[in-house]
């Protein structure tokens, strides 16, 4: 298909108006395809050719101003309009599109639990061509009236309000003006939960199947709705410019929620079955929170080409995670981010695929480039930038040059360049200089403090390294910390500094230096930090007694720096979570701190020998956050188990004690086995091969009886694909890389497959698939699209095969197989995770400079138990 190119964008912008589409759509046709039908009112500005975008099963009728068009003409999917003349028009397209099974489009979703089907579009970048015909581009805003043919127990939602005319009959209220990628349908057998708050209807909506939990979360969910709402109106001038707000949970959806006006979409996990922690909850917060910023940043003032992606999602991201801290109980939102979320960035903006915040437009010439940009960098590094930003800036200048932004662009597009000229009108500071040194450039800044002690005065100077670009300015908080002399283990803060880098990176205090010196306290600024040896000392022994969460988030994402460049043994980071964890108290640190050590260190950063060593400290560890939880049911500790739970059987090398609690349906002292803990623990134990393969298909098969949900359907070909036999292994394989759309796997069932398939304990079973994959992941992602790319290259990809053998096969792959840009993408990271892989193994194995247990030139090599 035909990329849409950026200075095709702009002349069919220079040539037409769009104003109003009327779209007819008719969802009774089976379970394969629908009807689509549009009618496309334009002016043209002056005479001459355009196309409008359709990608159908079969194109039935085109006219335009009532001349027939020849459905032949339909190349690929533009249909072209020659020989348009200045003056209105009026084109007519009807055409039978497919239904998707890779959430993009129209998707259609059987429920395994009850055979009900849903159906939903999620029509981003360019994939309203799926669903009708468009002129599909951001700033050919115009009016969409919808009307849908369901079958008769539908609900059909939509951006507008919807009435039932009766028969199965529905209409929408017509939107405002808004872009193409924006129009959102949902339909199905929905069960609703639906309120009103200041004067507007406001729903939330699932499958029926997951009733009684909506039900059980209904509450939590329209009360942190309400008070975001609340919140954004408060601090936005512009009211709410929509008729309604519905938040449907739709299943197997790719993202983490879309931000159709009107009609958020999210993935329907977010109606938790079981059991969850606090910070759990705390993310679907968040997520309700980013979408609803979108509402005003990406809906009312819309980018007007896809460079400008990034401004959306890192305003929506910056805000939701400060919308939620500041008006629902969730107070603690950044340390969250810091310890969740902001390595994402830190991660992609090392890789060669780095790109800046805001890249120019030359370097997004199509749909496919701007495809590539919804990364780490947009989200988590942009967000980050913004959060400097305020407190470079000021919060109240930086809302000032927000609602500057929104009055002068309603219902409009805007640039990069008029973002930053409204804030410029709200301050004296020179924010176009700030935006070129923070947005336009690519890279991480390292910042390393420099200690001295003489005289009864102490100093400090910060020494910046790291963005290619040239200095880049921080914003930052130093916070300054000495042993408590009341409670040993414990530290106390001094009043912090505030330090400009570069500008003014040196202090001079008087008296003892602090025990622990820590650049980015509060995590204010986007950047590495490094800690003097003194400082380094004390985090050690006394992490766990720093008294501020976001604090030791800093300190622990500062270790987790070190190890990733090689500065710090991965051993040297589990004896840190081993001494520091049984204490921990915050659930994000908790999560964030096991998710590494798991899954990165003991998966990556060892050799196959120490990983078993590995996997045995962290049971340990699991197991001592279990002895000092046990018993509350609800709140922090019972978080604090349910995480310990998970890691324990993630971590198993053997199934003695999961296999009791699989047969006993409960962990002694708590908690009850749920369904996704009862599916964890099979999958450990198929790994693990804890039984004949005949008896463990047999209990696989037993617990999706048990739970024949679209999770335990997952859940399942998760267990099968992780089975330690060859059989099981083809077939999971002949599963995954099937082009046949009969009978191909949905994005779902992919992505569980493939979690399941690449055990690292099967290393000698899956050796002959490494090669195989790089022969046969190309064709698949040109077959199936950017989506099932995206995930054949995120989870099907061999990550435990960390060797010159695979980065070989990788290089190979990229260089002779031209693989689609998504799949590219993918694979450039992914190789680049594995030379940084195989330098970590290198290089914190026994050099000097790393110490016994490889940690920094002054650190003990030891760690306190």
């Amino acid at each position: 298909m035909p990329q849409l190119q950026r200075d095709e964008a702009q002349t069919r912008a220079r040539h037409i108006d769009v104003h109003r589409y009327d779209i007819a759509l008719d969802l009774t046709q089976g379970d394969e395809r629908f009807g689509s039908r549009t009618v496309i009112h334009f002016t043209a500005r002056t005479d001459g050719d355009t196309f409008v975008e359709l990608r159908p099963a079969e194109l039935h009728t085109a006219t335009l101003d009532g001349r027939p068009l020849d459905p032949a003409t339909l190349d690929d999917n533009r249909l072209p309009l020659t020989g348009l003349t200045a003056g209105p028009h009026e084109l007519q397209l009807h055409a039978t599109m497919r239904y998707s099974r890779t959430g993009e489009g129209m998707h259609r979703f059987t429920d395994p639990a009850d055979g009900e089907a849903y159906v939903y579009t999620q029509l981003f970048m360019e994939d309203i061509q799926r669903v009708f015909a468009a002129f599909d581009q951001p700033d050919l805003k115009a009016v969409f009236a919808l009307t849908v043919q369901a079958p008769e127990n539908w609900t059909v939602l939509a951006n507008g309000i919807t009435e039932h005319l009766g028969e199965g009959h529905w209409r929408a209220a017509p939107t405002p003006l808004i872009s193409t990628y924006l129009v959102a349908v949902a339909a199905g057998p929905w069960h609703s939960v639906r309120t009103e708050h200041a004067g507007l209807p406001f729903g939330i909506h699932c499958r029926r199947s997951l009733a009684p939990h909506l039900d059980a979360d209904a509450e939590e969910i329209l009360d942190l709705t309400r008070r975001c709402f609340d919140r954004y109106h408060q601090i936005f001038e512009e009211p709410y410019p929509f008729d309604s707000y519905d938040q449907a949970f739709v299943p197997e959806f790719n993202a983490g929620a879309m931000e159709n006006p009107g009609l958020v979409t999210f993935r329907d996990e977010f109606v938790y079955r079981s059991a969850v922690t606090d910070t759990e909850r705390q993310t679907r917060g968040m997520v309700i929170s980013h979408e609803m910023a979108h509402m005003w940043f990406g809906d009312l003032v819309t980018l007007q080409w896809w460079d400008d992606i990034w401004l959306n999602e890192s305003f929506a991201e910056y805000m939701g995670y400060q919308v939620l801290s500041e008006a629902t109980r969730f107070t603690d939102t950044w340390t969250d981010f810091a310890i969740a979320r902001k390595s994402w960035g830190y991660d992609a903006d090392q890789r060669p695929s780095t790109h800046p915040v805001a890249p120019a437009p030359e370097d997004v010439p199509d749909t496919a480039s701007a495809l590539l940009n919804f990364d780490g960098i947009s989200y988590a590094k942009g967000a980050s930038a913004l959060r400097q930003l305020v407190a470079w800036l000021g919060e109240k200048d930086f809302l000032a040059g927000i609602n500057d932004h929104f009055a002068r662009h309603r219902f409009g597009n805007a640039t990069l360049a008029d973002f930053i000229d409204s804030l410029a009108r709200a301050t004296h500071r020179d924010v176009h200089t700030w935006a070129a040194r923070w947005l336009r450039t690519t890279g991480v800044d390292t910042l390393t403090p420099v200690v001295g002690d003489t005289d009864g005065h102490w100093n400090l100077t910060v020494e910046q390294t790291g963005s290619p670009d040239g200095i880049r300015p921080h914003r930052l908080t130093v916070g300054l910390y000495d042993p408590d002399p009341h409670t040993p283990g414990r530290l106390v803060a001094r009043t912090p500094l505030t330090l400009d880098v570069p500008d003014d990176p040196a202090h001079t205090g008087t008296g003892r230096r602090p025990a622990l010196l820590l650049l980015n306290d509060q995590d204010l600024t986007y950047a590495k930090v490094r800690l003097d040896p003194a400082s380094w000392d004390t985090a050690l022994a006394a992490l766990s007694g720093l008294p501020d969460p976001l604090t030791r988030a800093v300190v622990w994402n500062a270790a987790r720096d070190m190890v990733r460049d090689g500065e710090l043994a991965p051993t040297a980071y589990l004896d840190a979570a081993r001494a520091h964890l049984p204490h921990e108290t915050d659930l994000a640190i908790l999560q964030g701190v096991l998710a590494f050590a798991r899954t990165q260190i003991a998966d990556r950063y060892l050799t196959p020998t120490a990983r078993h060593t590995a996997l045995t400290t962290l049971t340990a560890l699991s197991r001592d956050i279990l002895r000092r939880t046990e018993g509350p049911e609800h709140g922090t500790a019972a978080g604090l188990r349910l995480t310990a739970v998970r890691a324990f059987i993630d971590s198993a090398t053997t199934p003695e004690g999961i296999q009791d609690w699989l047969d006993d349906g409960s962990v002694p002292g708590g908690p009850h086995l749920d369904p996704e803990l009862r599916w964890r623990i099979l999958g450990r134990l198929a790994t693990l091969g804890a039984a004949p393969t005949a008896e463990l298909h047999a209990t696989i098969d037993a617990e999706l009886a048990r739970d024949p949900s679209a999770t335990g359907r997952e859940g399942a070909a998760r267990c099968r694909a992780a089975l330690p036999d060859p059989a099981a292994k083809q077939a999971a394989w002949d599963a995954l890389f099937t082009t046949d759309e009969d009978t191909a796997l949905s994005n779902y069932l992919f992505t569980a497959t493939a979690t399941g398939f690449w055990a690292p304990e099967h290393h000698d079973l899956l050796r002959p698939y490494v090669a195989r994959y790089f022969a046969e992941a190309p064709g698949l992602a040109a077959a199936r699209g950017p989506a099932l790319a995206e995930a054949a290259g995120r989870y099907a990809f061999p990550a435990t095969f960390v060797d010159e053998e695979t980065l070989h096969l990788g290089e190979t792959c990229l260089t002779d197989r031209k693989p689609t840009p998504a799949l590219r993408r993918k694979l450039t990271d992914q190789l680049d995770d594995l030379r940084r892989a195989l330098r970590v193994r290198t290089t914190t194995a026994g050099t000097p400079e790393a110490g016994t247990n490889g940690a920094p030139s002054g650190a003990p090599t030891a760690m306190p138990h």
